[in-house]
């Protein structure tokens, strides 16, 4: 059984930078895409990043896109979502996801391709 564990999530003002982690058990992420989506209250779950495992190639939300870098520790069996210059509209619910099976790129934005979900980490940024 996979199971995803977020972390890193906190309160804190707008400009400022948090890491988040997701630590992975049960299996190995490598030969996975691995997502970071968030939601805000009333809204749908959001696409942010994701990181091709066997490739290393990374993706972005047009949105986040100079402000965000996914990344991995293999070893750790982990991923990580660093975000800078933080603004008040970043605050959500972030999760991480992973998959194993993925068809085109397009689809790595699209949450129903992955198959394991983390329970979230909070986000607040203050103005």
């Amino acid at each position: 059984q996979v199971q995803l564990v977020e972390s890193g999530g906190g309160l804190v003002q707008a400009g400022d930078s948090l890491r988040l982690s997701c630590v992975a058990s049960g299996r190995t992420l490598s030969g996975s895409i691995t997502g970071w989506f968030r939601q805000a209250p009333g809204k749908e779950r959001e696409f942010v990043a994701a990181l091709r495992w066997v490739a290393g190639s990374t993706y972005y939300a047009d949105s986040m896109k100079g402000r965000i870098t996914i990344s991995r520790d293999v070893a750790a069996n982990t991923v990580y979502l660093q975000m800078n210059r933080l603004r008040p509209e970043d605050t959500s619910v972030y999760y991480c996801a992973a998959a194993w099976s993925y068809g085109s790129r397009s689809q790595m934005k699209e949450a129903p391709t992955y198959d394991y979900w983390g329970r979230g980490t909070q986000v607040t940024v203050s103005s």
